[in-house]
This record gives C-alpha cells, structure tokens and sequence, in this order.
C-alpha cells in the first residue's frame, strides 16, 4: 500500500508549506484521516506513518472496525451526522464528535454520558455555507448554542466544525473559513474553550490553514489510486505561485503552465513527485 503513504506524505507537505507561508507552526496542524469506507488493514498503514486522528462518518463503520483497529495507538473522531437513536452506540467507540449541532442530540450524550459515568470531547458543528444540504447550527445561534453545550457537564468543547463551500472560487470558500474563526473568536471573548478548528479537505485545505484550521480532514485524497497528482507542488491561491513541498521554493510556473501535462519534465526537474494513479 505504498500509494497510501505517499499520498500521506503529500499531504504533509502541503500543510507544512501552507502553514510556514502563513507564518503558522506545522506542528500546530493536525492531519484526521476520514476514513469512511476505508478497510481496516489500509487504516493501519496509514496509521503506522506516524498519524493519529481518525474520522468516521457512520456509526456501523466504528463497530466494524474497532476490534482490528485496536492493535494500534490512534482516536476515533465521529464527523459524520449522529441520529439521537445512535447515541448509545456512538459512546462505545468514539473518542470526539464533531458534529454536535443542536440541543437535543447535545442533552441525549449527555444522559448516556451519566449512565456511563464518563465524558467526551466535542465541537459545535457550524453550516458557515448556508446551504440546506448541510448539517450545522446556523452561524447566528452558534454562540447561544455553545453556552447551552457548557451547561453540560459530561462535554467537553474543543472546538468547531464546518464543511466548507464546494466551489472552485476560493474567495467563496475563504468566507466560511473566516466565518468560523469569527465565531471562535466571539466564543473565546465568553470564555467557551473552542481552542481547534476543524475546516479543510483535500481542494482547500491551504485556504483553510491561512484562515487558522488546527484540523484538516482528509479522506479520497489519502486512499486514491485513479487521480493524476503532482504530490510535491500546490497552487498558492494567494500568491498565484506553485510552492514546491520538496524543497519549500516557490516557483515562477502559471498554474495553466504546471497544470499542462507537459510540465511533467519541468516539475520532475523541481525534484517534485508526479503520479499517475
């Protein structure tokens, strides 16, 4: 499986360049490897490169997984959306939910957390895109919402969550990025301890960690075998350069020119990795 930590390895680049562009700490960025539909055995390769933080969006997939993946040290995060009726189950085996978005799901862990004399780490998940497709308290009532989850003693807020906008405009998807570190801010100001943001996937997560991500979540991008990717260089949306992750230099390409297959030579000659999966 060594396209798996190769693809790892990308990505770490990638959040390392991005971060020291933004005068941030790599370290201060943590990778979560969203796992949904991803085996057992191939979770462990990648846990074995050094990663710790993993993402399940449904509840079946926990269980299933859980046994084989004793065998090695990492957390569980739930990212996906949690039906009260899965509370129960959820406690079992995870370590963090990031997808705490209203009251009543909020008081059902709550309870079960009693039951279980336990707690458990949680962010507020917040729909900074507005689009009814999405899952999230609105951006409005997440103060509100917050101070209600304090009251909850067996939750422990760590942060928040949103999805970003999908859209090739990065100034669309910078806006709920900067949203939601808006939010952040407001809750520190009240003494809400919403310390990590979790924004970003693999299309924005450059934009996420300029706008102060501390969790990028990341799943087809580590797992994929079909795309064609360069995995040492990225477009700098800010900067309009490619930034070469092999050496931390930027280079004066367009991105119409590093984009051409024909800049393959030219990026090989940059000692950037190039697949064709």
């Amino acid at each position: 499986m060594s396209f798996i930590i190769e693809n790892i390895a990308s990505l770490k680049g990638r959040i390392r360049a991005a971060a020291e562009f933004s005068g941030r700490n790599p370290n201060e960025i943590k990778l979560l490897l969203a796992t949904k539909t991803v085996s057992a055995s191939n979770i462990i390769t990648a846990l074995e490169t050094g990663e710790t933080l993993i993402g399940e969006n449904k509840v079946q997939e926990i269980k299933e997984k859980f046994e084989t993946l004793k065998v090695i040290s990492h957390q569980t995060h739930f990212i996906g959306h949690l039906q009260t009726n899965k509370v129960k189950e959820v406690t079992k085996y995870a370590d963090c939910i990031q997808s705490v978005d209203r009251l009543e799901l909020a008081e059902k862990l709550q309870k079960r957390l009693e039951f279980e004399d336990r707690t458990i780490d949680v962010f507020i998940q917040v729909n900074t895109s507005y689009e009814e497709s999405k899952f999230g308290i609105s951006p409005e009532n997440a103060l509100i919402f917050a101070k209600q989850v304090k009251q909850l003693d067996r939750l422990n807020i760590k942060g928040l969550m949103t999805i970003g906008l999908f859209s090739a405009e990065t100034q669309k998807v910078r806006k709920c990025f900067q949203l939601l570190k808006n939010i952040q801010l407001s809750m520190l100001d009240k003494d809400l301890s919403v310390h990590d943001l979790s924004m970003g996937m693999s299309n924005d997560l450059e934009t996420a960690i300029e706008e102060g991500s501390t969790i990028i979540r990341v799943g087809t991008a580590i797992t994929s075998t079909t795309a064609i990717v360069c995995t040492a260089c990225h477009w700098h949306q800010s900067t309009l350069r490619w930034f070469n992750t092999c050496s931390g230099e930027a280079s004066t390409a367009s991105r119409s020119e590093c984009e051409d297959s024909s800049r393959v030579e030219a990026c090989s000659a940059m000692r950037c990795s190039w697949m064709v999966r």
